[in-house]
């Protein structure tokens, strides 16, 4: 049953009784002899083939049993439940269900060898959810503007009120963290409940038309370590990475799924955004320091 579940986790189409099919490249024929070897060493008999079609008619016939169809028809219902509820859940929950979700969709990708309309619906139908839970999330997130990033001096913007979207979350909160931490020490924040209301005096942030908002791929914690010149420090520029990756996706960031964790647990517990913000600062304190001394031992060879 181990080696069944193993054989059904890496895709394997299924033949007839003990008969299981893989398409070929170096990197299945790895994991198949390592099965197959752990097999022979249970006591069992396995033989590992290639197995060329003769012809067009039977390569079809062997890629129909890739078919991934009736799963992505399953995931795209379950995402159309799912998008029914989100909305009435705690960020925390809402959080959870994208985790558990993007799981599903990514275990059904990585086994679709020969995707076709079903992958493509799969995909739509994902991005949908993905940009719902968003909404869900931080209501009113920006679009990406195209425009050049201006140079600025920090000694141009100190004791200054700075405005954002209410009911912080990753990206504004680390560019409200990373404000007052290295631009405007003295800075005060106003917490909109849109964006309109945002006024004349303030520096807006992280909201379409804002002083500082997502510019091409970068997000507004990017943003802010470009203008200010923030982004020769190695320690928050991994922090940017983090932002973007749980912001608008990306490559994958280790302390991401952590740091989201936090970032839900401590806004369910927070009454406002300035209590948001005073919890989560010493998490991005330690976060910054973590990376700083990290990048250290990097450049000195030491690495942990």
């Amino acid at each position: 049953m181990r080696f069944w579940r193993a054989l059904k986790a890496r895709g394997c189409a299924v033949l007839r009784d003990g008969i299981y099919l893989l398409p070929y490249s170096e990197e299945r024929e790895s994991v198949l002899r390592e099965l197959s070897a752990a097999i022979g060493e249970s006591g069992g008999t396995a033989h590992l083939l290639r197995a060329p079609s003769l012809d067009a008619s039977q390569e079809a016939e062997f890629c129909a049993l890739f078919d991934r169809a009736d799963e992505y028809d399953s995931l795209i219902r379950t995402l159309a439940d799912a998008r029914k509820t989100v909305s009435g859940q705690s960020a925390a929950e809402v959080t959870k269900v994208l985790r558990r979700l993007r799981k599903d969709y990514e275990t059904i990708v990585a086994v679709d060898f020969f995707p076709g309309e079903a992958a493509t619906r799969a995909e739509a139908a994902w991005q949908d959810f993905v940009a719902h839970v968003d909404t869900v999330l931080s209501p009113g997130e920006p679009h990406a503007a195209n425009r050049a990033i201006r140079s600025l001096s920090v000694d141009d913007y100190q004791g200054r009120i700075w405005a954002t979207r209410r009911r912080l979350w990753v990206d504004r909160v680390a560019s409200a963290w990373l404000i007052r931490r290295f631009i405007d020490r003295d800075a005060s924040f106003i917490w909109l409940t849109s964006p309109d209301a945002c006024p004349a005096n303030a520096l807006g942030f992280d909201f379409d038309g804002a002083a500082f908002t997502h510019v091409g791929e970068r997000v507004t914690f990017e943003v802010l370590l470009a203008s200010f010149g923030l982004d020769s420090d190695p320690a928050l520029l991994r922090l940017g990475a983090m932002v973007h990756a749980l912001d608008v996706g990306g490559a994958s960031v280790p302390e991401a799924i952590g740091f989201e964790a936090i970032m839900a647990g401590t806004r369910e517990r927070a009454d406002d955004d300035d209590q948001l913000l005073g919890g989560m600062s010493p998490v991005l304190d330690a976060m910054y320091a973590h990376f700083s001394a990290s990048e250290r031992s990097r450049a000195t060879g030491m690495l942990p």
